[in-house]
């Protein structure tokens, strides 16, 4: 489990998280909801150790872990799928599942690598190709796969339908959604509040670098004029592109 409690974050006078709170529970989807600058991707930032925290706690099945350099955060189990995928384009497939096995012991790789292709096949079928040429929703895949190839507890996802074709965001949320219930935890940003919602468990929703709403998947989907409200023109528009 991960449990984030007043968590604050600046960037030098700015002050752009103020007080978060989250818990990540195994197998299920913490959604965090927001408009552009409403601090989600540096909270994301600061509980993987990319960035420092003011204060606030962040624990990792009972461990601290706020303030660990980011390389020993994923030995303890965490994984960031950063926002833009941050693939290796020139590398295939396969080289790629090999960066993110650097954790594991070097006779494990193989099979760690035969679950990824084994939940993504359309990565076994491109394992010799350079990962710039994939599609976009091929490449969210392969960030999920290189992920997962160190064998997490929690995975922290940023905006993984940004940038996707209409058709493919359903899909690549499936994905996110069968990963949960494989039993990891999931923290994921999320933009698109429609399709966030449909995968999710728990919901937190932020404004200002604070979370000014939270609750179940089903109670903010009843509330969606309220969360729309919240989230402002970003969360209108994909909704309106979703149902185009």
């Amino acid at each position: 489990m991960l449990e984030v409690d007043d968590l604050h974050v600046g960037y030098g006078p700015v002050h752009a998280v103020r007080g978060v709170s989250f818990t990540v529970t195994p197998g299920e989807v913490t959604l965090v909801l927001g408009a552009n600058g409403a601090g989600k991707s540096t909270s994301l930032r600061a509980i993987c150790g990319l960035l420092p925290a003011q204060r606030g706690s962040v624990t990792l099945n009972g461990r601290s872990i706020l303030g660990a350099r980011p390389h020993r955060i994923v030995r303890r189990g965490l994984s960031l799928v950063p926002e833009g995928r941050r693939i290796f384009a020139p590398l295939t497939v396969a080289e790629n599942l090999r960066v993110g096995a650097y954790t594991a012991a070097r006779g494990e790789v193989a099979a760690l690598a035969g679950r990824v292709y084994d939940r993504f096949p359309i990565l076994a079928e491109r394992r010799d190709m350079p990962a710039g040429l994939l599609s976009g929703g091929e490449q969210q895949m392969l960030a999920f796969g290189r992920a997962l190839m160190a064998q997490p507890r929690v995975i922290l996802m940023d905006e993984p339908s940004m940038g996707l074709a209409p058709g493919m965001v359903d899909t690549v949320l499936a994905a996110v959604r069968a990963i949960a219930d494989s039993g990891i935890g999931v923290l994921m940003v999320e933009q698109n509040a429609d399709a966030g919602l449909a995968v999710a468990d728990s919901v937190a929703v932020m404004a200002r670098g604070e979370v000014v709403r939270t609750g179940t998947a089903a109670e903010l989907t009843r509330d969606s004029a309220v969360v729309h409200a919240l989230l402002g023109e970003t969360a209108l528009a994909a909704s309106d592109q979703r149902n185009a």
